[in-house]
């Protein structure tokens, strides 16, 4: 600053000097020796242009928007180091460049005020709009006038930066973004904002184009607004007194400019309004048959206007109590294995109980609505013990163990909970020991707490023991549960419902002792004690039974082994499947942000999302569905839980649990129905003494059909229509009527190649014969047809009742029971034959040596005839007279006949007291009194007897022929004498 004012103070000397140069130079005009001094003079202040101009290197500067005056600071002045020469040391003016950005230099432009002085001005050339750009940067450079007028030699400085802001003038007004803004709000509610309004100012600056506040300009309204723009209520508002309320707003810019115009606010009261679901049906039916349902086709939810960012609902459907946690195939499991595709010679270690299979008829059993057999373990001597003949069957390390569990109830607490000094022993489900070539391995199936464990033991003479540990909720939650546990040691693999579970492996199990190289197998619980134990305690017991440990308490069901390869995971999907279920209707028509899911037993289907009409069209599209025909009926709970997320957690709404029930209604109970098969069967006797026997169903037809209600258009009235249906049965059981069969002198034969290819199982006793196994009504009829009756030679009988029925899904639905009635025909020569006449005479008298071979024989039965061996000789001897009689009647009409001529044959139907010779053909037999009550046709008579109308009297007779005389009676039938 120092330097800038001595050079100004010399510039002005040498100005001052040169003036008064010019002073003397006009004195000294006209004089010659004067214009020589002035030369020199001149040539002194007028010396060459040596320096350039200075300026500073940056400057700022503001201008106003209706200004075009720039003020930098520091203000414009340029030096020269010249001065005060004239011209070289005098500012002739001030050039501006482009700035940075390419622009700025079009609309300033620099002038000179004082050329001695080298002041200078930036101004606009036009109007500023600080709107439109509120910064501006160029570059200014100032020149001197060189050495002469005409500039010649002029020097330039450098550049230097101008940076101009524009500065705002408050020439807009604020403007509100709608000019109209609505609200609903429900009454009786006070609300932190109802609604909000919003206006723009222009300006460029923050001072004028800010809000600063918002303004009611309508009086005596019960609503207040804040800086922000929020509207909201000051009283809680009444849709009865006013329904509607209109008000007006402004708006004020920190210039306190208004705006230019209103807004106009209008807040309608609604009535009260109940969040909540709306249309929700407490009672669902269903009919079986239906495929999927919807369960909430009207249903939505209502929030009454509260603004919430998450919604989601669970529905769940408790199916805990139909069969085994839902509804499943009624077959049993062993037909559920088959028709799943499973591989055979699967072990049943908890058959029903029968003479076979014996080791379960001391468990209790419960009742099942899927027809299973589920027993019960009460933990302390709920036993059972697989035989020997059984558990050897089972050997190897390789298996798939498989069963339906329950834990014994609620009071199960998890293992957590038990402390180390209270502590409950292991139940154990499944406990067995192996032979293996030439040694043993040990397994034992164990839950503790809420932990499954197995502990396998390869060879319990060598090898150490290792455990596989489970931790799992569904062992300890008291519902029934699907377990499949493959076995390829050391791998193991464990299936809960379905899904697969990782063991935690545990190798180690400190000192443990060997269990005994004995072979056996027990359900319920394990024996316990070293091997030294158990021959101590047998021998003072002096019984082979041995003390149990860790008892099971709960239920089991379907328990089988199957020794070799494990089950595939497809297979056991198919046996833990549930045929009913939650499911979701559509899933390329679920709103964007919605996300579905389903548990695996499909009894849980949770919905969530963010927007409140998409979820309510994602559940209206729940469904029900039961893929059974004939579904389990009853009752299902519902029930619907819902959980909302709000901006403003503290006013978020809370619904309720709503709770609601599905009713499955009876199916239509299919209709199976044994026919072809007449109520007689009567063959000669040797036919049955054959090796093939006689069929007993040779032509049997079974047919399921459904029967349903039907509107019939014409009356208006229900009928009910039967519609034959394809089926599946499960079992058809074949039994002898009366006592059981003798298996010395009879039995019923199967074709086993055709039960064997069906995969059929058959139980044949001297009781019954069943069939069991899930296949169609074609290979039933096959079967039963094949079944066939055989006696040994020389056991005579007159009959034999026999009774047939089937069933499906277990016994569910049954048959009509088919009794056939079988007859044994035998001829008049072995009746009239003196030592069969002596072994009948016998019979009579000592009954009760052939009890067995006259079982079905009328004439043992002391209700119908009471005879005794007399009256069976005087029964004879009066059907011998009886056949003389109309012998001697016969012959007489036919010479009658012969007289009359042909005109007579009307006279010979005179009444019905009378007989009609034209259709008289009589058989005589001694055995009426049975033949007659039989009821046997004379179809098993040959065909060219019809024709014969006079017979043999008995003293002609030879003894190979019989006295035959055929009558027809009112009936139709033929009847033999």
């Amino acid at each position: 600053m120092h330097g800038r004012r001595w050079s100004i103070r010399r510039k002005e000397e040498r100005q001052e000097i040169c003036e008064g140069v010019n002073v003397i130079q006009l004195c000294l005009c006209g004089h010659t020796h004067a214009y020589m001094l002035s030369s020199l003079v001149s040539s002194l202040c007028h010396s060459a242009n040596k320096h350039k101009p200075w300026i500073e290197t940056e400057y700022q500067g503001i201008v106003m928007e209706n200004d075009n005056t720039v003020l930098l600071n520091p203000p414009l002045f340029a030096l020269d180091k010249d001065a005060p020469l004239h011209y070289a040391g005098e500012i002739c003016g001030f050039r501006v460049h482009n700035g940075p950005s390419g622009s700025g230099s079009v609309q300033f432009e620099a002038v000179v005020l004082d050329r001695s002085t080298g002041e200078g001005l930036v101004r606009s050339k036009e109007p500023l709009d600080c709107e439109s750009q509120r910064e501006h940067s160029f570059t200014i450079q100032a020149y001197d006038c060189g050495e002469g007028p005409d500039g010649v030699n002029s020097k330039k400085s450098h550049k230097a930066t101008v940076h101009v802001r524009v500065n705002d003038v408050n020439e807009f007004s604020p403007v509100f973004v709608e000019r109209r803004y609505e609200a609903s709000v429900p009454e009786g509610r006070l609300f932190d904002r109802i609604v909000r309004v919003e206006a723009l100012d222009a300006d460029c600056s923050p001072q004028y184009s800010q809000i600063c506040f918002y303004d009611i300009i309508t009086p005596n309204v019960p609503f207040a607004i804040d800086n922000d723009g929020n509207i909201k209520n000051t009283e809680p508002l009444d849709s009865k007194r006013q329904r509607v309320h209109t008000f007006w707003v402004t708006a004020f810019d920190c210039g306190k400019n208004r705006a230019q115009a209103d807004a106009q606010v209008v807040v309608t009261v609604k009535p009260s309004c109940k969040p909540g679901w709306i249309g929700w049906t407490k009672r669902v039916e269903y009919t079986p048959g239906s495929g999927s349902i919807p369960l909430f086709p009207s249903l939505h939810l209502e929030t009454c206007e509260e603004t919430v960012w998450n919604i989601q609902a669970t529905v769940e459907l408790q199916t805990g109590h139909i069969g085994k946690g839902c509804d499943r195939d009624s077959y049993s499991d062993r037909s559920v294995r088959r028709l799943c595709g499973a591989v055979r010679g699967e072990v049943d270690l908890l058959p029903p109980p029968s003479p076979a299979a014996n080791w379960t008829a001391t468990l209790p059993t419960l009742p099942s609505s899927d027809s299973s057999l589920v027993f019960s373990f009460n933990g302390s001597n709920h036993v059972a013990v697989v035989p020997d003949s059984v558990v050897s069957t089972l050997s190897g390390d390789h298996f798939t163990l498989q069963l339906w569990m329950r834990r014994g109830g609620s009071s199960i607490q998890p293992a957590t909970t038990q402390t180390r000094g209270n502590r409950k022993e292991e139940e154990t489900i499944v406990c067995s020991t192996v032979k293996n070539d030439d040694t043993f391995s040990h397994y034992s199936l164990s839950v503790h707490g809420c932990r499954l464990s197995l502990f396998y033991w390869p060879d319990v003479s060598a090898a150490r023991p290792v455990k596989f540990l489970w931790k799992l909720e569904q062992v300890c939650d008291s519902e029934w549960h699907h377990l499949s546990l493959s076995v390829q040691f050391p791998s193991v693999t464990l299936y809960v419902d379905g899904v697969t579970f990782d063991p935690a492996l545990i190798h180690d199990n400190g000192a443990i002792p060997n269990p005994a190289p004995r072979q056996r197998m027990f359900i319920g619980a394990c024996w316990g004690k070293t091997l030294s134990f158990l021959k101590f305690f047998m021998s003072v017991t002096g019984t082979d039974s041995l003390p149990y440990v860790g008892g099971y308490h709960g239920l089991l069901s379907g328990v089988t082994v199957r020794p070799g390869s494990v089950e595939p995971h497809s297979v056991v999907e198919c046996l833990y499947a549930c045929r009913e279920g939650l499911d979701f209707g559509d899933l390329e028509t679920l709103g964007s942000g919605m996300k579905v899911h389903v548990n695996p037993s499909q009894s849980v289907l949770v919905l969530e999302g963010d927007d409140i009409e998409s979820f309510n069209r994602a559940v209206q599209q729940v469904t029900y569905r039961n893929s059974l025909r004939f579904a389990t009926p009853g009752v299902r709970p519902l029930k619907l839980t819902t959980s909302l997320r709000c901006f403003n957690e503290e006013s978020c709404l809370s619904l309720k649990q709503l709770e609601g029930y599905l009713v499955v209604l009876q199916p239509d109970a299919p209709q199976i129905s044994l026919s072809g098969v007449g109520p007689h069967l009567a063959r000669p006797a040797p036919e049955f003494e054959g090796p093939r026997g006689v069929p007993l169903f040779p032509e049997l037809r079974i047919v399921c059909s459904l029967s349903h209600a039907v509107n019939t258009a014409a009356q208006g009235m229900e009928a009910l229509m039967s519609d034959a249906v394809a089926h599946t049965l499960d079992g058809c059981e074949v039994q002898p009527l009366g006592e059981e069969l003798n298996s010395e002198r009879e039995e019923l034969l199967v074709d086993m190649d055709v039960v064997r290819e069906r995969g059929l199982e058959i139980i044949n006793t001297t009781a019954y014969i069943a069939i069991t196994g899930a296949e169609s009504i074609s290979v039933y009829e096959d079967v039963l047809r094949s079944v066939r009756y055989r006696l040994a030679k020389g056991s005579a009988r007159f009959e034999r009742r026999f009774r047939l029925s089937c069933s499906e899904m277990n016994g569910r639905y049954t048959s009509n029971e088919l009794t056939l009635e079988v007859n044994f025909l035998h001829s008049l020569d072995s009746l009239y034959h003196p030592s069969h006449l002596l072994a009948s005479q016998q019979q009579f008298l000592h009954p009760s040596h052939h009890a067995g071979e006259l079982s079905g024989h009328t004439l043992p039965n002391p209700h119908r005839n009471s005879v005794v061996p007399g009256a069976a000789t005087i029964i004879i001897m009066v059907c011998v007279g009886f056949l003389v009689v109309m012998v001697i009647l016969g012959v007489f009409r036919i010479r009658s006949i012969h007289r009359r001529g042909e005109g007579a044959r009307g006279g010979a139907k005179e009444g019905s007291s009378q007989w009609d010779d034209s259709a008289l053909t009589i058989i005589v037999n001694p055995m009426e009194t049975y033949e007659s009550r039989m009821g046997i046709t004379a179809d098993t008579e040959g065909e060219g007897e019809e024709d014969e109308e006079v017979a043999e009297s008995p003293d002609d007779a030879s003894d190979d022929q019989r006295i035959i005389i055929k009558k027809e009676g009112r009936d139709g039938n033929a009847r033999r004498y």
